[in-house]
């Protein structure tokens, strides 16, 4: 597992994806996500 640092939620709960993992995991604009907890983590 890589660490890519820190993100931030904005005031309507909206985070920014870094650049680096967007393109890492070719992610584009309409994509679906799913968001994965592990000990109170998301991962």
């Amino acid at each position: 597992m890589k660490i890519f640092g820190n993100v931030v939620v904005g005031a309507k709960g909206q985070i920014v994806i870094p650049k680096e993992v967007r393109e890492l995991l070719d992610i584009k604009p309409g994509d679906n996500l799913v968001m994965v907890t592990k000990h109170d983590m998301a991962v």
